[in-house]
Order: structure tokens, then sequence, then C-alpha cells
């Protein structure tokens, strides 16, 4: 089968472990051309990994050979190159979030659906194999219903971070920590657990960081079943700590604690696996291995040549996007939201 021929458009930092994941894959995938407005990053990118660069993202959008974009700009840009490469008809994958809103992450999904293309979103911990095992338990009825599901994540950014421009802003990245950092954690919650039907919260920005967003989030949630749990998020916790997913269900509990999964079980049984690839909990948000990414970009692959939904489609990753909004709606109106 012939090499699927993508371009890249956006060569910040969330590149690197894309284009190692694309290095992993060069047999199944031919990069044609990656673009960043920098000429240096373009430099910097193209010696580092070999692939060619070019000067405008119309160079990609317009190469009828080009099937595929990756996408790895700014939030607040998704929407318009989204809707260039659908009108140039090629799939595209989409570094998270969807969008800097609700509305506009549901028109972008929409012009994807419309033109007929596939949209993969990133939003790689789905792809652990922790994370799969514990889907596992779930779907087959270890862990028995589940009474109970909530979700961590304490990272630590220092104010350097939060002082490059942009950062943290509603107007690039729409929003702090919920939608940068935790929409990960809260993405794998929504997929083992389901979303919630009633959330109630409170977010601030810290005396940790300046900042126009939230650094500090913490929420209490009921699904549909009567299960409850506790959502909390934040970059002021020093140094940084492996996210965390506890189910706790009528006949075992489970817990995810970064790359390692321990369950027991009433009957007296226990597991435990641990994944090697995990990290970027502290200051360098970059610290981890691209095995997850590579996972991905596979399954995009694999939905393109299968004809199938990515394993996280726009449609599917709307669902974060909703809770983190009732998260944000609940803390602003000190009532009980519905995602």
């Amino acid at each position: 089968m012939a090499k699927l021929r993508i371009g890249l458009i956006g060569l910040g930092m969330a590149a690197a472990p894309h284009a190692k994941g694309l290095l992993d894959l060069k047999d199944r995938v031919e990069v044609a051309a990656a673009f960043s407005p920098t000429p240096a990053r373009r430099q910097a990118f193209s010696e580092t990994y070999g692939f060619a660069t070019c000067e405008d993202a119309e160079t990609i959008l317009a190469d009828p050979s080009i099937a595929a974009v990756m996408i790895l700009t700014p939030p607040n840009t998704h929407l318009e190159l989204v809707r260039r490469a659908a009108e140039a008809n090629k799939h595209v994958l989409l570094e998270k979030p969807l969008e800097i809103t609700q509305e506009r992450a549901r028109a972008l999904v929409e012009v994807t659906e419309h033109a007929g293309i596939k949209l993969g979103i990133v939003l790689q911990h789905r792809f652990r194999p922790v994370s799969i095992a514990l889907a596992a338990l779930i779907h087959e009825g270890r862990l028995g219903e589940i009474v109970s599901a909530s979700a961590r994540l304490h990272n630590w950014r220092p104010q350097s971070y939060y002082d490059q421009p942009g950062r943290g802003t509603r107007a690039r990245d729409g929003g702090g920590v919920l939608l940068t950092q935790a929409i990960h954690t809260l993405d794998l919650l929504v997929s083992l657990a389901g979303l919630p039907e009633e959330v109630r919260a409170y977010t601030t920005t810290s005396k940790v960081h300046r900042m126009e967003t939230e650094d500090l989030a913490m929420a209490a949630i009921r699904f549909t079943s009567g299960a409850i749990g506790t959502v909390s998020a934040t970059t002021c916790a020093s140094l940084g700590y492996p996210d965390e997913i506890d189910v706790i269900g009528t006949r075992g509990m489970a817990r995810l604690d970064g790359r390692r999964l321990a369950a027991s079980f009433h009957d007296g049984t226990e597991i435990s696996i641990e994944d090697e690839a995990a990290g970027g909990a502290g200051a360098d948000p970059m610290a981890f291995p691209h095995d997850h990414h590579r996972s991905v970009l596979a399954d995009f692959l694999d939905a393109i040549e299968d004809g199938r939904e990515p394993c996280v489609s726009g449609r599917e990753a709307l669902k974060v996007h909703r809770l983190i909004d009732a998260i944000l709606a609940a803390a602003q109106s000190g009532q009980p939201e519905r995602p």
C-alpha cells in the first residue's frame, strides 16, 4: 500500500513527539512538508528530523498529493485552519483542545462532518496501556457497577511558563489548567465513566501565578447512574505529580496513577500493571516519551485506511469540552450546571 502523504502546520513545542512518531511510522506515512511562520523554527525542525519545510501553509493545502494535515498551532487558530483543510479535502489530525470556546469547537467539528473528512484529536492518554487495561476492567464488569469516578491532575508550571506570550489567556488558549493540561485526564475520565449529569465547582487564579485564567479548579460531579466523584486540577503543585483516576465499583476499586494501574477486588484478587511511558507533570511539560503520540497517529492512519472514525473523533472530543465548560460555569454561577 502506498504511503499516506501528510503535511504539518505548526512547529512549536507540541511538534516534537509527533515528529518522532512520524519517523517511527515512516513505512506508512511520508511527510511532504512542514510549515511554521518562523524561519528559525523551520530550519531547526528540518535539521532535527530531516523533513522538508515550506514558507506558507497554502503550499501544503494546495498540494493534491497530500491527503492529510497535522495541525499543531495555538487553539485560537484551529477553526480557520481546519476549515481550509476541509475545503482542500484533507483529513485532519488536530492537537487538543478543539478550539477556545465550545461554540467554535462545535463549528469546527461540523465543518469536517459536512466535508466528509476524518478528524482525529490528540488526546493521547486514551492510548496508554494502563488506560486500555482499566477500560477493559470496566467493560468486562470486573469492578461491578460504578459508584464513584474521580480525576486529579496536580501539575507544576513555573511563572516563566505563563510569561510566554498568550499562555493561559482566553484569547489564545481559551482557558487555563482545565483546557490546557487537565483536558487529557478529564477526557479519559469521560471515556471510562461517561459524561457527568451535574457539576458543582470552584475555580480560581491562585497567588502562585500571574495569569488571566484559572490555575486551580475543584469540582464535585454526579453521573446519571447516581455515581459521584470529584475533579481536582492545578498547575500549582510544586515539582508535579502523576495524574490519577479512581474508579470504585460494587466489586472492587481501580486506581490509575500516572503509568501504573492497581486494582483490588472483593474476591481477594489484585491486578498491577505499569507503563514505562509517562511524564510531563513538572516544569518541563514535554518531559515524556512519544509512544502514545505514535499510537494516536497510527490510529488516525488506520481510520483513514479502514473508513472508520478515529478513536478520539471531533464529536467524541466535544464531550470533554462540555465537562470543562460546565465546571467553569458552575464556578462562576455558584449553582449546579449540566454539561
